[in-house]
């Protein structure tokens, strides 16, 4: 029978987390209380920074746009899925499952990025003391951050296209709670060889790349100031370490997901691996940031003493 005889898919059933119903509101508990922490506590970090002076370094403005991007990342996918888990109703346009994955990808890969600046930012802070005002003026800042989100929309679309030009005629259950690639692949009417190779490439090296200069960032950070740990180059170790735990939460299960061929037959783990960061990585954000650093956590307290007042 010819291609074009066979029913194009309408909708795809998202299978979620659990059949179970008492699971099912379990998660819905956690999910809603992680929304809840993404949302208050990063609008709380730009708020801070936004409103304090003292707060107007280069590292403050990136960790500003972070914030901004984990609110953007989680309401990609979290919404949906609480509506989902309460409600039981699985099923997602077909429309709205592509643009679930072009909106994941654009604002996933757009923080890889601004994560990787943001490595830079410390590696010009500790290691060229002299020039870090120049390199990291402001307006080297905001294109840096723009490059960002122009790289995001690239990946995106690349990755959207691919997907658009998979016939989609017959299997729509995803073993997953929202779209992305690894798990829609597969449900294709075609050879999909070429597609997965291309989407591993793009998804999974940007991960694996990004996470190598990060880490040879750090590392060279580690060699500079290992023989003179003065009181600054200690605080701006601290801060180093934040970031180290934000990218080990964000970048080993992307590329633990990525790398691997997109074809390959979904486990229940890769769901839970999913979750790491989808929402607990921007859970734990404005956690890490505001419990590590002294600066932000006494902006925090004028900020309380300033709205006490009023």
């Amino acid at each position: 029978m010819a291609q074009d005889n066979f029913s194009r898919v309408t909708e795809f059933i998202l299978l979620g987390l659990s059949d179970t119903r008492e699971l099912q509101l379990l998660f819905f508990t956690l999910f809603l209380l992680a929304y809840t922490m993404v949302l208050l506590g990063n609008l709380l970090i730009i708020v801070t920074v936004r409103t304090d002076p003292k707060l107007s370094s280069p590292m403050y403005f990136l960790l500003c746009n972070l914030s901004f991007i984990d609110i953007c990342y989680t309401s990609v996918t979290v919404p949906r899925v609480l509506v989902a888990l309460l409600s039981g109703h699985k099923a997602i346009a077909f429309e709205g499952c592509m643009a679930q994955l072009f909106f994941l990808h654009f604002v996933g890969s757009s923080e890889m990025f601004l994560l990787t600046v943001m490595a830079f930012d410390r590696y010009t802070a500790i290691c060229r003391p002299l020039h870090y005002t120049a390199i990291m003026a402001r307006g080297a800042c905001w294109a840096l951050v723009a490059a960002c989100w122009v790289g995001g929309f690239i990946h995106s679309i690349v990755q959207t296209v691919l997907m658009l030009q998979l016939p989609f005629c017959g299997p729509n259950v995803i073993h997953s709670y929202f779209c992305d690639v690894p798990p829609v692949v597969p449900l294709a009417c075609a050879d999909t060889a070429l597609t997965e190779w291309l989407m591993a490439s793009n998804s999974g090296l940007i991960s694996l790349g990004c996470f190598l200069v990060l880490v040879g960032s750090y590392a060279l950070i580690l060699a500079k100031v290992r023989a003179r740990l003065s009181q600054g180059h200690c605080k701006a170790l601290s801060t180093c370490a934040s970031h180290v735990t934000i990218v080990t939460l964000l970048f080993l299960p992307c590329i633990f997901t990525y790398l691997r061929p997109a074809g390959a037959s979904p486990t229940r783990q890769d769901k839970y691996v999913c979750v790491i960061y989808t929402i607990f990585s921007p859970m734990m954000n404005p956690l890490i940031y505001t419990l590590r650093s002294s600066e932000v956590k006494e902006s925090m307290w004028r900020l309380w003493k300033r709205c006490r007042a009023f």
